[in-house]
């Protein structure tokens, strides 16, 4: 007998577990933020080795066969325990309607991508949906796009035909009367903050949409989902949106339209915990980044950066195998970033992490691995607002 419960049935218990973090305000910018709580996933690279025409990953992206083959194993072994761990977390939290979670956010890279065409892109994602369904975490999820979900042939449809119906769907069970979901950039609003889906591989055309919904605004919190950092970080100090020469007007926009905004930033890509706060514009922002690909359900902290201090070139020696050809490059980044960098830490710490918004105050904290260990509470709301 099957007991995967179906769509319509996950779509139904997420949509009643959150009526009530999310109903909407009945003045907008002069009444306070609801409470509410919200569970965030970084990258998982969901995959399986069937997903793949490996004749196609061998002779096109020769240097993913081994990642493919370690994404598929922690797909298989691990993931389950995680997901099994932040269903439990939601329903311990869920207990006390105060602390009831509104949703889970995951910040790209849901699943790895390079299947080899679109019909193999459909099966991974649509799999991925089913493992999610299966986890019946106990709230709807919403996710940005990261570059692996539409790498490969046909991938950009296959998001477009799996995710998008699903995300509308997530959505709407969030914020009933949301938008259909169209494009990697979209919005949701829940219990008087705004969530901002920043679509970084259209980032051109998503810098004009910002900006739009950034005037639109009414607001308390702005949450800003965007895949790669906004501020560079570790090793890879060049992975950052806007990254290239070209694009430095767009990237100056950017950040003085998120440090107007007191933005908070959610991202993944790096593969490891970062918090900071940036001065831009006329305020400033908080960036929070993290990882959810576990080799194994227990971790602990390693490589820790604390302080703005700490936030300077010698971070390229996190990963002291990374590109060693383009060290001085990578250091230059630093070296021009670190003067408007208020507040920093980092950690090679997988995890995932429980988003607490009461009121003016927004607080995030980490928990290692696939266990319940809490490692650390942030005030997001003190780094983007100072």
């Amino acid at each position: 007998m099957n007991t995967r419960p179906t769509r319509r049935t996950f779509l139904k218990h997420s949509a009643a577990a959150v009526a009530a973090a999310c109903a909407p305000r009945t003045l907008l910018a002069a009444a306070p933020t609801r409470a509410f709580t919200f569970v965030l996933l970084g990258d998982l690279h969901y995959d399986a080795l069937a997903h793949h025409d490996m004749a196609w990953v061998e002779k096109e992206k020769p240097n993913d066969v081994s990642q493919i083959k370690n994404y598929s194993r922690i797909t298989a072994e691990v993931t389950p325990r995680l997901l099994a761990t932040v269903r439990a977390t939601i329903a311990d939290l869920n207990r006390d309607p105060a602390t009831r979670v509104a949703f889970v956010l995951q910040a790209g890279d849901l699943v790895e991508g390079l299947c080899g065409s679109e019909e193999l892109s459909v099966r991974q994602n649509t799999e991925a949906l089913a493992a999610v369904r299966e986890a019946q975490l106990g709230a709807p999820l919403l996710f940005t796009k990261g570059n692996h979900d539409i790498t490969g042939p046909g991938a950009i449809a296959a998001f477009a035909r799996v995710f998008h119906p699903f995300l509308t769907a997530q959505a709407q069970a969030v914020a009933p009367g949301a938008a259909e979901v169209k494009s990697g950039s979209y919005t949701v609003e829940c219990g008087g903050a705004q969530f901002a889906f920043f679509d970084a591989y259209e980032a051109t055309r998503s810098l004009e949409w910002f900006e739009a919904a950034a005037a639109r605004r009414t607001a308390e919190h702005l949450f800003v989902t965007v895949h790669p950092p906004v501020v560079p970080y570790g090793a890879r100090s060049t992975w950052h949106i806007f990254a290239s020469e070209r694009d430095r007007t767009r990237r100056e926009k950017f950040l003085a339209l998120l440090g107007d905004q007191r933005a908070i930033v959610l991202g993944g890509h790096i593969h490891r915990y970062n918090t900071l706060s940036r001065a831009a514009g006329r305020g400033r922002f908080a960036q929070f980044a993290l990882s959810s690909v576990l080799s194994a359900p227990g971790v602990t902290p390693k490589t820790l950066l604390e302080g703005a201090a700490a936030y300077a070139p010698d971070q390229v020696s996190v990963e002291p195998n990374f590109s060693p050809a383009n060290a001085a490059e990578r250091r230059a980044v630093y070296e021009a970033e670190r003067a408007h960098v208020r507040d920093f830490a980092y950690a090679d710490l997988p995890g995932y992490a429980v988003v607490r918004v009461e009121g003016p105050r927004v607080t995030a904290t980490m928990f290692s691995g696939a266990t319940r260990d809490a490692w650390r509470t942030v005030d997001l709301s003190t780094l983007a607002r100072g």
